[in-house]
């Protein structure tokens, strides 16, 4: 019984249990390291692969900038070959017509497809040869000018004997009279049209355009634009009193431009250098004579000799102004035409067509447009209405499309209407959703127009003629200062015909590339420190001229 219960029984089981419990405290510690340094690997592992797959990251980001650029630059490339293709297709298609028998002129004439009557009766007489050239063209040759064939060294025989009797020739005021007149009128404005190039130091003039180019299948094909890189940017006083209103280049010399504003003051400048600075040469006072009103909108005389000011047709007030432009620069007084053909309202537009004879057409808040003839007189001119209840409201601007007898004019009411001079109709009718401002024809594809509209952030609509649907791209822009739109904000087109500029109610200047497939701008550049009203691309220097109610004239230039 004693050994039984004896001490070492009892000391055993202690040991044992202390022996055990020493051994798992070793086993729990040495799991505990082992976790430790599991998770130290762990961290350190992930660690090293986050940093490689940052590398990872950064390195394609880099390869897909290297392949953006390259596409870019190949997108750049292919527009370019594009337009080299279509103009040496055009040109491979005029000298063809210029080698085929017969008159030259005529030739060229037969291949156009406009309805123009001269045209018609010229194709009646024409030879058959003449008639089956038209197949041959692989690109219409609507595109081409009816005065291309013309040259000085080759005068035609008809073309003297009509230049030298030109004051017995009389236009109707009838418009399919005034079309009609086009085959004895053209030689003669042809070979002044000419003679004025050859003589006129830097012109470089939208008339000589023979061709149109194909731009519409490039638009909105791009995911990033062609950026232009404005260099320096100058501002120089206007030297008018009151803000400025207009701003148009000379058509004859590319270093003459004029403003106006609200003071009724029409100032001539000349661009110094490349477009470091600008000279005034002279101002004019061309306030209208009764109410002494500023004028609304100008625009040049194609020979580039004197300037057409319109003004307000309320009062009874002088509605159209010439302002002669001599060589010497002199300050003269601007003389008024005595007709009045608008009834109301402001004359808000004025354009010079860009067919072989001069007219221009003008757009009122009457509704009406009306076109004008030049006549036998200096400073003489017939207004015929073409039409005045096709809009039912104001008429904002109007234009001529170049390659047919076609105006076009957009309206308050929301329509952009097309009216065919030889049909005396309108052919091409659209209404969209917000009121129109200006209209604006492409210089280089002229099947494309652009048109200013009311619509906050889509202001610019792109329309091609042909087609009577809706837009085929529209831009706009975000304005800070103001949420309305001002028909006072005026666009312009670049040379090449790829860019649109456009004021702002804020400080700025829109650029817009038409292919790039996004609808805000391109670009935006901070021009001046109010509103911008205009800019316009001077025709062979790379700079844009800008006018704003800061009362400064803009010089940017750009690469």
């Amino acid at each position: 019984m004693r050994e039984m219960s004896s001490p070492p029984v009892l000391k055993k089981p202690k040991t044992e249990r202390r022996e055990d419990s020493n051994g798992g405290g070793r086993v729990a510690m040495a799991l505990a390291d082992d976790n430790g340094d599991s998770r130290d690997d762990q961290e350190e592992a992930l660690v090293a692969l986050i940093e490689h797959r940052t590398k990872e990251v950064e390195h394609i980001r880099k390869r897909i900038a290297y392949y953006q650029a390259q596409l870019d630059e190949a997108e750049r490339r292919l527009d370019d070959s594009q337009i080299k293709l279509v103009r040496l297709r055009s040109q491979a298609n005029v000298m063809s017509s210029k080698n085929s028998k017969g008159d030259g002129f005529k030739s060229i004439k037969v291949e156009r497809r406009s309805p123009s009557p001269i045209q018609i009766s010229e194709d009646s007489a024409s030879p058959p040869h003449q008639a089956h050239s038209k197949p041959k063209l692989v690109i219409p040759a609507a595109n081409v000018k009816k005065y291309q064939a013309m040259k000085p060294s080759e005068p035609s025989p008809k073309a003297s004997t009509l230049s030298g009797s030109r004051s017995s020739t009389s236009p109707s005021t009838h418009v399919n009279s005034i079309v009609k007149a086009k085959g004895e009128k053209s030689y003669r404005i042809t070979s002044e049209q000419e003679t004025m190039e050859v003589e006129a130091k830097g012109t470089k003039r939208k008339l000589v355009q023979k061709e149109g180019i194909d731009l519409i299948p490039l638009i909105s094909t791009r995911s990033s634009p062609r950026k232009i890189i404005c260099e320096t940017g100058s501002l120089i006083p206007s030297q008018h009193k009151r803000k400025l209103r207009s701003l148009v280049l000379c058509p004859t010399n590319d270093k003459l431009f004029v403003t106006s504003a609200l003071d009724g003051v029409v100032n001539l400048w000349q661009v110094e250098g490349r477009g470091s600075s600008a000279t005034l040469l002279s101002s004019s006072d061309c306030a209208s004579l009764k109410q002494r009103r500023w004028p609304e909108d100008m625009a040049w005389h194609p020979r580039g000799k004197s300037l057409f000011s319109v003004y307000s047709a309320d009062g009874g007030d002088s509605q159209i102004s010439v302002l002669d432009l001599n060589q010497k620069f002199e300050r003269t007084p601007a003389s008024f035409l005595k007709d009045k053909p608008h009834v109301k309202g402001i004359i808000n537009s004025i354009v010079f067509m860009p067919w072989a004879d001069t007219y221009f057409v003008t757009g009122g808040s009457d509704h009406a447009v009306v076109i004008w003839t030049e006549k036998d007189e200096e400073n003489s001119w017939k207004p015929k209405l073409l039409h005045k209840s096709v809009h039912s409201s104001a008429v904002m601007g109007v234009a001529g499309v170049h390659h047919k007898q076609t105006v076009m004019s957009a309206g308050a009411d929301k329509r952009i209407i097309g009216f065919d001079l030889l049909a005396e109709r309108a052919d091409y009718k659209h209404q969209i959703e917000s009121k129109c401002m200006s209209v604006l024809p492409n210089p280089c594809d002229f099947n494309l127009v652009m048109v200013q509209t009311g619509s906050p952030e889509r202001q610019l609509r792109l329309f091609d003629i042909r087609l009577k649907q809706d837009e085929i791209h529209a831009f706009g822009w975000k304005q800070e200062s103001s949420e309305s739109q001002s028909a006072l904000i005026n666009q312009a087109w670049s040379p090449d015909g790829l860019y649109i500029t456009s004021g702002s109610a804020d400080p700025m200047i829109h650029i817009f590339d038409i292919r790039f497939n996004a609808h805000n701008p391109s670009q935006s550049i901070r021009a001046h420190q109010k509103r911008v009203f205009k800019a316009v691309w001077h025709h062979t220097l790379p700079l844009l001229i800008s006018i704003s109610s800061d009362l400064n004239i803009g010089l940017h230039k750009f690469t």
